[in-house]
């Protein structure tokens, strides 16, 4: 099969053929017909995650099961599905009450082994992880829920218990910061957008934020403040580094949440986090790490109704090679929305 490999560290990805996986038991091999490519990938491939080399990385997918292993019970080739970002083991008690996306022995295609950034891809304990995508549902719209949209809607939903006219401010405006907006917005609330990239607010202005915040070096607390009242009561750090993080966090009013989100790499000792504001205020600082599959059909309710739409949020789709071009600069590319790749172009 075809897939974007990557030989080391920091390395250039190159498409180029290599073996088709093999059904692991209790498994699935799915035909990738959508895949995402995301701020954490971009991770993966700069080192700030322990993966083994070459690589090939994706997490976020959807497709057709063309291979079943031995034990799979709920799926069958021909089954149109998506997975989440995290891969519960199945067997632990954390997989047992719901909570597959906190395994201790989880499994992350694109991360602990190879991923969807090819024309198929392995996944481990199908009938724990793998979600039906309905057939209302487009294959790219089905690949945006399984790392952003679902991880921004457990996020604000199961964590934050997002309320009906609170303020939320989201930072970040790529895929899981617009997603969190236009999830926000659905359930009554009232966004700020804050990002340094013109074209991404005015992409969270179409989908929901009532103020936009450009950060071009302002006072970004301050103005959260001003524009909210004295604080939002809610904030989502959508991008992961220190200074969006301290930002979200002294943009709230006393007593508020914040959601952490975007990956928070140690990349020169851990990430400062002003913890003294959260003391005095009585803050909530909360971490949010996807979603596991038993929780996916009232989102894939709302998404099948028309409630929610994650397609508006999809701004552009390519082949692999131009993902490969694209992944090594992608943290700093000025772009609005999510990119979804098709392994077939």
């Amino acid at each position: 099969m075809r897939a974007m490999v990557v030989d080391d560290v920091r390395a250039q990805p190159e498409v180029r053929d290599v073996p088709a996986p093999e059904a692991p038991p209790g498994g699935v091999v799915v035909r990738v017909l959508a895949t995402g490519l995301c701020h954490s990938d971009w991770h993966a491939w700069a080192g700030h995650d322990d993966i083994a080399f070459p690589h090939v990385p994706g997490h976020e997918l959807a497709g057709e099961v063309v291979a079943v292993g031995s034990g799979v019970r709920r799926w069958a080739a021909g089954d149109r599905v998506t997975v989440p970002f995290v891969c519960g083991c199945g067997r632990c008690s954390w997989c047992a009450a719901g909570d597959a996306q906190v395994c201790p022995d989880q499994e992350q295609p694109g991360f602990t082994h190879w991923g969807s950034f090819a024309e198929q891809v392995a996944l481990h304990a199908a009938d724990t992880n793998l979600v039906a995508v309905p057939d209302g549902v487009d294959m790219a719209t089905a690949a945006s829920l399984g790392c952003r949209f679902a991880t921004a809607y457990r996020a604000l939903v199961a964590r934050a218990r997002v309320q009906p006219q609170e303020w939320v401010t989201v930072i970040g405006a790529g895929g899981v910061g617009l997603s969190s907006v236009m999830i926000a917005k659905a359930l009554g609330a009232r966004v700020v957008a804050v990002d340094r990239n013109p074209g991404a607010l005015e992409a969270a202005s179409a989908v929901g934020a009532e103020h936009v915040v450009l950060a071009d070096g302002r006072d970004v607390p301050a103005t959260i403040a001003e524009l909210t009242g004295g604080g939002s009561h809610l904030s989502v750090d959508a991008v992961g580094s220190e200074q969006t993080a301290s930002d979200a966090v002294l943009g709230l009013r006393r007593r508020g949440r914040h959601v952490q989100v975007g990956l928070l790499p140690s990349i020169s000792g851990h990430p400062r986090v002003p913890m003294e504001r959260a003391i005095a205020w009585e803050l909530d600082l909360l971490g949010s790490h996807g979603m596991a599959a038993v929780d996916y059909p009232g989102m894939l309710a709302l998404v099948a109704d028309g409630s929610l739409r994650p397609q508006d949020l999809v701004e552009r789709t390519i082949g692999l090679e131009e993902a490969a071009d694209l992944l090594p600069r992608f943290d700093t590319a000025t772009l609005a929305g999510m990119t979804i790749i098709d392994p077939s172009r």
